[in-house]
């Protein structure tokens, strides 16, 4: 961790709603007038799509499973070594992972490929990661402990796979069973490299939909966030001012002592209210901390 320097993390697998969150949090950074360094998750993945596909079929041969959400397909060495360097200087190497033709186009490249490496911009005030590992522990790397502000993304279960069979299928090109393989297949990296960040996070946000989600399989739609309640819990943050929070959000309700639920539809603007001041209280500490070293 760095005042001078410091690193937002929002983690939650594929199909969880992080980059939906990203919106809300570029839009924080606007009303704050902070300069983050973007930077995603799947920039560290070890493989492209075609060359993970082979290691898919050499690990099945061998009786196997391989998935995005382990360390075989995934650098976590670099990630805790970018996290590091920036924390201590502001400065690292970023790439880009091309989902879609639409990513791709603009650099010549297919879907599936990364981009070149390249400095990642200077005089940003804060890193924001969005992926699936920014909380992730081994037993030989902690990117975790080089996080100022920790954020979850967790939906349950039944309503990730909604949206990542749907998102995949409709947005991305793969067919429903292969889809429907790839969740199979995760399910033990899932268990011991995802979930885990879960209870390292400062901050949760649970999406529960209030309609029958009970076999994700066969779904024909993702319920949308007014059909939906969200749970928000909290760990290790002094000051959070609940009375506040229940005032300004319409319908909430604590559930436990640091645990607020709001109706979906609030969702965005319980972000806001609840990040934009931990947000300017990390980019007030660096100028602070710049401006005595000035």
């Amino acid at each position: 961790m760095s005042a001078k320097h410091p690193i937002i993390a929002v983690t939650g697998s594929s199909g969880a709603g992080t980059t939906t969150t990203t919106k809300a949090f570029k839009h924080i950074f606007r009303q704050l007038g902070a300069i983050p360094a973007l930077v995603e998750g799947d920039s560290f993945h070890l493989y492209t799509r075609a060359e993970m596909e082979v290691m898919i079929r050499k690990a099945k041969e061998e009786g196997k499973d391989i998935s995005y959400f382990g360390p075989q397909s995934n650098d976590f060495k670099k990630l805790a070594e970018f996290f590091k360097e920036y924390s201590e200087t502001g400065s690292g190497q970023i790439r880009k992972y091309l989902h879609t033709f639409d990513e791709a186009v603009p650099y010549n490249q297919m879907p599936g490929t990364f981009t070149q490496w390249q400095p990642l911009p200077e005089n940003t005030d804060l890193l924001y990661y969005e992926g699936l590992h920014g909380g992730v522990v081994t037993e030989d790397y902690d990117v975790a402990s080089e996080v100022d502000l920790l954020i979850g993304m967790v939906p349950i279960v039944n309503l990730e796979w909604i949206q990542k069979i749907i998102r995949d299928t409709n947005d991305r090109g793969h067919s429903h069973e292969k889809v429907m393989n790839s969740i199979v297949r995760s399910m033990d990296d899932y268990i011991t490299h995802m979930t885990p960040q879960f209870s390292r996070t400062h901050i949760n946000f649970q999406r529960v939909p209030t309609v029958d989600t009970s076999n994700p399989f066969s779904a024909k739609d993702i319920p949308s966030l007014d059909e939906s309640f969200v749970v928000i819990r909290f760990r290790g943050i002094d000051n959070v001012d609940f009375p506040y929070l229940l005032s300004m959000i319409q319908g909430s309700f604590m559930s436990r002592r640091d645990t607020l639920v709001v109706p979906g539809g609030k969702m965005s603007l319980s972000m806001e209210l609840i990040l934009t001041p931990m947000i300017r209280k990390l980019i007030q500490k660096r100028h602070a901390l710049l401006n005595t070293n000035s």
